[in-house]
């Protein structure tokens, strides 16, 4: 485990850091509490030893910093061992109150430490596998079951984020909605199993593209599942120059799979109608960005279909 050791006596330090070395565990010592706070953001400890009076920041303050810190991210929480000179029922009641988990007497034997450190790699597995768990349900929660794709939800929440921050920057922001062209006809004529695949390969398609986008320089740029056969593409500080680059990408990929589609003519494949609008800086509305890609999305369906429309905000 990487164990966070903070004493202001360099004799604890020094033997607790030796037996907990021997014991295989990774020590980083601090000297007193305002030192263990940076020392505790920079290498996520699993467990922090915490001594109790110190200069500059005592242990309990230090430790409510901690707690304070952690309650700003999901799911965090590390164990805290308070250290202590008196083993006394005042300081083990303090301690737990401070957001302690334990404590420990600076002169218990090795065996003690070793139990103590047992208990706690216990704990710390527990501890990786539950956060590996909850990260898995986050993500299933923000991916679409068809496509796995960010779904509407993650798209809604990203894009009121980042609305937030482009607009303080001042940065522009792209907005594309994609749309299969007469997929209703394509269910009704392949059936809704080879539908589901076929919006899986589109899917596909479209994640490559903003992959690429992202490998250019874009790293926010993301596509969702908007609803049905409909995608939606979010440039955050996409060049204007780029923007109908990118949307021609996203149709000629589909295109390119070349999936048939008798439905759909005068091509016989599945293929898009993109609609897209433009803002050179982000401002006003959210809602309007999208009534404006969804106005042009409607003109490329009314044009022919197969082909982008693009509209500058």
């Amino acid at each position: 485990m990487r164990v966070l050791f903070v004493d202001d006596a360099c004799a604890v330090v020094h033997a607790f850091t030796a037996k907990l070395k021997a014991m295989g565990h990774e020590v980083v010592a601090a000297a007193n509490g305002a030192e263990a706070l940076e020392r505790f953001r920079e290498i996520s400890p699993d467990l922090v030893f915490m001594d109790i009076a110190m200069p500059v920041m005592d242990g309990f303050e230090t430790v409510r910093h901690i707690r304070a810190f952690e309650a700003t991210r999901q799911w965090a929480w590390t164990p805290v061992i308070f250290l202590t000179a008196t083993d006394t029922a005042e300081n083990l009641v303090a301690s737990i109150h401070a957001g302690g988990d334990a404590f420990i007497a600076k002169s218990a034997p090795t065996e003690v430490l070793e139990a103590y450190m047992m208990a706690m790699a216990r704990i710390a597995a527990l501890r990786a596998e539950l956060s590996r768990a909850n990260r898995k349900l986050a993500n299933l929660a923000n991916l679409d079951g068809l496509t796995g794709l960010f779904n509407r939800r993650y798209m809604d929440q990203r894009l009121d984020e980042l609305w937030s921050i482009l607009g303080n920057e001042g940065a522009p922001l792209g907005l594309l909605l994609v749309d299969v062209d007469h997929f209703k006809q394509y269910n009704d004529c392949y059936g809704h199993l080879p539908g589901d695949d076929a919006l899986r390969m589109v899917a596909t398609a479209l994640a490559r593209v903003v992959d690429g986008v992202n490998r250019e320089g874009l790293p926010d740029a993301f596509v969702a599942r908007y609803g049905g056969e409909e995608f939606a593409v979010i440039l955050p500080r996409c060049p204007a120059k780029g923007f109908p680059r990118v949307a021609e990408a996203l149709r000629a990929a589909v295109a390119g799979l070349e999936i048939p589609h008798e439905g759909n003519q005068p091509w016989e494949r599945v293929t898009l109608s993109v609609g897209g609008a433009y803002l050179p800086r982000t401002s006003g509305p959210l809602a309007q960005l999208f009534r404006q890609a969804d106005a042009r999305l409607y003109d490329a369906k009314r044009s022919g279909r197969n082909r982008v429309e693009l509209m500058s905000a």
